[in-house]
């Protein structure tokens, strides 16, 4: 309750901090906003080790590095003791993450065929924001059932983890072998520490430091870092106390109410000077809308009909397809993720790559959540 609690309220200030910043870029102070996301820190430590970056980059590597480390912790919670810790529950969500992945990249690289550039964001709509998605479902209330919310929860976090894979194996560029081992020794520490029982978080962290900057200097994402650090603390302590647990409850609030809006404000600022409601039918923005609201329907309903329907999995309890169906189009809210995603398919691109990936997150995120809420508004008795 008190994660579910988190998330509505998170998934409210995410959609403010990125109302916000819409705003901002299409009002005369577009030249601070601007200038605020290139605001420049450097940490140099006596010249040994100095990283200079524009703070949307530390948002990016960093405080991102920090929503992973949830991520991990969370990950880890639901596989071990959690709704996904045996095959008979964890089936359908995983199966319908997987829909949910295949479907919106298909029909994105369908729009998008014949444009080398404009398919390397074929990802981009494979996500499902956990925020907004919850947020959402929250605030509808007894209009969605318990084990809907469940289900919902269950397929981002699992989607959360192909997104983590997809970032490994798909957007790493120009990698350093040498940073790469050198990351490679601290998460072995790292598994050495937790079959040695040690306890103290503070340790794991400040290998998981030394990891995120061999990480970000290796090609590979740097936010890798903090999943891989958050999945070697153990799930308790020498006293059988919570302890990876305690850990996550006392980040998630700085994550949904800090780490999260920060990453919107920075991100979601784009400038719709010279564009159209024809803009949103152009290829990316398209294939990304598309992708969202058409194929994370398709591809989580579809998937989880299949398994339902071949007996392999059942149906989330009190809950009637319609209902069902309006918690597949949540899934189709993919701001967060999405917008990550897409900053890595087309960095170094023109920057009119930057603003159809916008749109198009935005577009189809907002219309994913519409049609979802209103499926789901109507209560209805389960069949």
């Amino acid at each position: 309750m008190q994660f579910f609690a988190n998330e509505a309220a998170g998934g409210i200030v995410l959609a403010i901090a990125a109302m916000l910043a819409l705003v901002v870029s299409n009002s005369p102070w577009r030249d601070m906003y601007d200038a605020f996301t290139r605001i420049q820190g450097t940490v140099d430590i006596g010249g040994f080790l100095v990283l200079s970056k524009p703070l949307l980059l530390w948002v990016n590597d960093l405080w991102m590095a920090v929503f992973f480390f949830l991520v991990g912790l969370e990950i880890k919670r639901e596989f071990v003791e959690g709704e996904l810790a045996s095959r008979s529950q964890a089936i359908l969500p995983a199966v319908a993450a997987l829909g949910g992945m295949v479907v919106p990249a298909a029909i994105y690289a369908a729009i998008n065929w014949g444009d080398a550039a404009a398919l390397r964001g074929w990802a981009i709509p494979a996500a499902t924001d956990i925020a907004f998605a919850i947020g959402i479902v929250m605030l509808l209330g007894s209009r969605v059932p318990t084990s809907l919310k469940v289900f919902l929860t269950a397929v981002a976090i699992i989607d959360d983890l192909g997104a983590i894979v997809i970032i490994a194996l798909f957007y790493t560029d120009n990698l350093s072998l040498g940073m790469l081992a050198s990351a490679g020794v601290g998460a072995i520490v790292l598994l050495l520490l937790n079959r040695a029982g040690v306890r103290r978080v503070d340790i794991y962290i400040v290998v998981g430091l030394m990891i995120w900057v061999c990480v970000l200097k290796s090609g590979i994402h740097a936010t890798l870092a903090g999943v891989l650090t958050a999945l070697a603390i153990p799930m308790r302590d020498a006293k059988g106390r919570p302890l990876a647990g305690a850990l996550e409850h006392g980040l998630h609030p700085w994550v949904a109410f800090l780490v999260l809006p920060m990453f919107a404000f920075a991100n979601a600022g784009v400038s719709l000077q010279g564009m159209s409601l024809g803009s949103l039918f152009d290829p990316v923005p398209l294939g990304i809308a598309a992708g969202l609201v058409l194929g994370k329907t398709v591809g989580v309903f579809g998937a989880s009909w299949l398994m339902m329907r071949s007996g392999l999995a059942t149906a989330p309890a009190g809950a009637s397809t319609r209902q069902f169906v309006g918690v597949c189009m949540l899934c189709g809210i993919g701001f967060t993720m999405s917008l990550f995603i897409g900053g890595l398919a087309f960095q170094g691109l023109s920057p009119d790559f930057e603003a159809k990936l916008k749109l198009g997150v935005l577009g189809g995120s907002v219309l994913a959540g519409l049609l979802g809420t209103l499926v789901l508004w109507r209560k209805t008795s389960p069949r």
